[in-house]
């Protein structure tokens, strides 16, 4: 448990150097607790903070929340896929250039599924409907969870994005059941439709991984949050899928 450390400055600042040894030493706040077992808990003496405060859920993690019950209520079901995955998921299957994407890359990966960290929600949805083919269609799926950006203004060189996905599978393409989600979406968070005041509009986009003229790119505050279209029967069948697809893939944090 020992720390080496030193004094420096003259307003009491103490620089640690951190052994190769303790990798659970990340935050400055792991340092602290380092202290403070050494010390003992039992030690410390109890007082009563100077502040009042109050616990409570983080906004984003409420949002995330109420967004899942509403989407599940739409007729969607919930998935959870898995934070890594390979190269190919976020580049050859998706018609997409790794060099492009900011993908955060594993340094001695175990296996070929968990080279990267994913950049995106939909190789994992489109996993997921690949390994439950047999189910009775339509396959209708949704995930809101964290990927990982490159970020080189983070003191960590990498930032999380909160996002939504979803997936329709069938005999059709279903492009209007997706539209139908993002109108429901954007109903639930009262943004209204048209480009005056914050509200949101869809406009035609040019992307490899959906199906040339069959994919819109998604405004909303002033901003791209995101995409929805029909795949493009490449990525489809690099999925090993036999029928077409839709999806929708935004951010949800502009919204908080």
């Amino acid at each position: 448990m020992y720390l080496k450390s030193e004094v420096i400055g003259e307003e009491g600042e103490i620089e640690v150097e951190i052994p190769p040894t303790r990798s659970d030493i990340i935050h400055a706040c792991d340092i602290v607790e380092d202290a403070a077992i050494a010390y003992g808990y039992n030690n410390i003496k109890r007082t009563t903070p100077r502040t009042y405060t109050v616990a409570n859920q983080l906004p984003l993690n409420k949002l995330t929340e109420l967004l899942r019950q509403d989407l599940a209520a739409a007729g969607f079901t919930e998935a959870l896929t898995f934070a890594l995955c390979s190269q190919e998921d976020i580049s050859e299957k998706l018609c997409k250039d790794i060099s492009k994407t900011k993908a955060v890359h594993i340094a001695n990966p175990k296996t070929a599924e968990f080279q990267v960290v994913r950049t995106t929600l939909l190789s994992g949805l489109l996993k997921t409907v690949a390994a439950n083919r047999k189910m009775p269609l339509p396959l209708k799926l949704f995930e809101i969870s964290d990927v990982v950006l490159k970020d080189e203004t983070r003191d960590v060189g990498a930032r999380n994005n909160r996002r939504l996905c979803a997936v329709f599978y069938n005999k059709s393409p279903g492009f209007e059941v997706i539209h139908g989600l993002l109108d429901r979406f954007m109903q639930l968070l009262d943004v209204k439709a048209g480009q005056e005041n914050g509200g949101y509009y869809i406009q035609a986009a040019e992307d490899s991984t959906y199906f040339p003229g069959r994919c819109a790119e998604i405004f909303a505050r002033g901003q791209s949050i995101g995409k929805l279209g029909v795949l493009h029967p490449d990525v489809v069948n690099k999925f090993e899928l036999t029928m077409p697809c839709s999806a929708l893939d935004l951010d949800i944090e502009p919204f908080l």
